[in-house]
């Protein structure tokens, strides 16, 4: 079972950008493909973006060209890259590890979540 620990949230103005990790332990990591999900205040869980394990990444449009899922196997990390951000990207950002299944990402472990607000 893989332990999952993210890092990197925190308070950004609009425009601002931040980089999220998310560490893991207790497994072999590359087998899994990686999400990150996000929960507003609200609102339902969201995927957000995708990473294969060959590294084919997917993203939701609200996000897309503006944030950059990536892997780094070899240190057993995933990272969140956002730019530009908005209001509404403010959210407690969770890493997860899944698989697919006929095109569609299912999570199977989750870390605790970082917090992102972007706020003047």
């Amino acid at each position: 079972q893989v332990q999952l620990v993210e890092s990197g949230g925190g308070l950004v103005k609009p425009g601002g950008s931040l980089r999220l990790s998310c560490a893991a332990s207790g497994s072999i990591f590359n087998i899994y493909a990686m999400g990150w999900h996000r929960q507003a205040p609200g609102k339902q869980r969201e995927l957000v973006a995708t990473i294969t394990r060959t590294g084919t990444t997917n993203y939701v449009d609200s996000v897309n060209g503006r944030f950059t899922i990536s892997r780094d196997d070899a240190r057993n990390t995933v990272y969140l890259q956002m730019t530009s951000l908005k209001p509404e990207d403010t959210a407690v950002y969770y890493c997860t590890t899944g698989g697919f299944y006929s095109g569609t990402y299912y999570p199977a472990g989750w870390g605790q979540g970082t917090q992102v607000t972007v706020s003047s």
